[in-house]
């Protein structure tokens, strides 16, 4: 099957590329970038020396990709980037996996509130949010499918069974979440200078992250009800990784062990969520390169808290590699295909 990144010289990108170069069931047919376009992949990506099969990056030609033979895009693009891109991937029958926050969000309201106008709404009711391990069953009939996010993905796995099955309550639910400065993309911004985030971390976007609007549409449309959470990003001096924090009073009764059952009949099984034992804390410098996300959790006994932490990386498990996986499951490829 014959696979294409657009957007491929982004951090997102250029992971994905690294990814489906070594994947056994696909082969990378096109990888874009308006900027590289003509450049040898290695020139512009040197760790894939010696490995970047000959392929140089393409124009980011919408028409002409979509009329060649390339099945399945990634588009690893900023928001508001991937629309038009999907609109005339999915006109000519291809299917798109889209890692930016285009499709992520089902409301158009939602969106609009977060994000600003939304440049192909139309293609809304043809898109589904996919988390693997939390799918819906009829995921794998639509043709454009949202890879989820990266702060998302950190909260949604260990918060949503837990909702479901009443461990957790509803309400006064807080989520401290630190990123690398990998998680803002390739840009040239101050804020991301080394010597700005070097022995440095801080707060930034509280109150309304845009990542919030996906955490609380998912947890809704995941869980039956409406669920409203403090979510509280920080970026920290680290290149990639994201380490999540949630504090969750437990429901009456709920025990460390009720809410390590929910967790086990949820993800055993599931090669890329490992639970800890309860005290021992996620590591992001143990996750760092892999798609696993790990998990897990202590009762506070002086405030009756769940206290919930989870890692990841950003960019594979929170990202490309999340967008590989998703690939896997819906052409049958093995789930840990170019994974492991």
């Amino acid at each position: 099957m014959k696979v294409g990144v657009v957007g491929a010289s982004g951090y997102s990108g250029e992971t994905l590329v690294k990814l489906l170069l070594n994947h056994s069931q696909v082969t990378l047919g096109a990888v874009t970038s308006r900027q590289h376009a003509g450049k040898p992949l290695a020139q512009v990506i040197p760790a894939l020396r010696g490995a970047d099969r000959g392929l140089r990056f393409v124009e980011s030609d919408a028409a002409a990709l979509a009329a060649g033979d390339i099945d399945l895009f990634f588009l690893a693009l900023p928001h508001g980037a991937a629309a038009a891109y999907a609109r005339s991937f999915i006109a000519a029958g291809k299917k798109v996996i889209d890692l930016s926050a285009d499709f992520r969000i089902a409301d158009l309201a939602t969106y609009i509130r977060y994000y600003g106008e939304h440049h192909a709404p139309e293609l809304l009711a043809q898109a589904r949010f996919v988390l693997p391990e939390l799918a819906p069953s009829d995921w794998k009939q639509f043709p454009l499918i949202a890879a989820p996010g990266c702060y998302p993905t950190s909260v949604l796995l260990p918060l949503v069974p837990l909702l479901r099955d009443g461990v957790v309550s509803r309400r006064h639910i807080v989520a401290n979440a630190y990123s690398g400065v990998s998680g803002a993309g390739r840009k040239l911004d101050e804020m991301y200078l080394y010597v700005e985030r070097a022995e440095s971390t801080k707060a930034y976007g509280l109150t309304k992250h845009r990542h919030l609007a996906e955490i609380e549409e998912q947890l809704a449309l995941q869980t039956g009800a409406t669920t409203i959470i403090q979510f509280n990003p920080h970026l920290a001096p680290m290149r990639r990784g994201i380490a999540t924090t949630i504090t969750v009073p437990a429901m009456p009764g709920a025990s460390i062990d009720t809410l390590y059952a929910v967790w086990h009949q949820a993800y055993d099984g599931r090669p890329f969520v490992q639970l800890l034992p309860s005290g021992e804390t996620p590591d992001t410098a143990f996750v760092t390169g892999t798609n696993r996300a790990d998990l897990s959790a202590v009762l506070d006994p002086r405030t009756g808290n769940f206290v919930i932490t989870s890692a990841i990386d950003n960019l594979v498990k929170g990202a490309s590699g999340q967008a590989v996986q998703i690939m896997n499951l819906w052409f049958g490829f093995p789930e840990t295909a170019g994974l492991v």
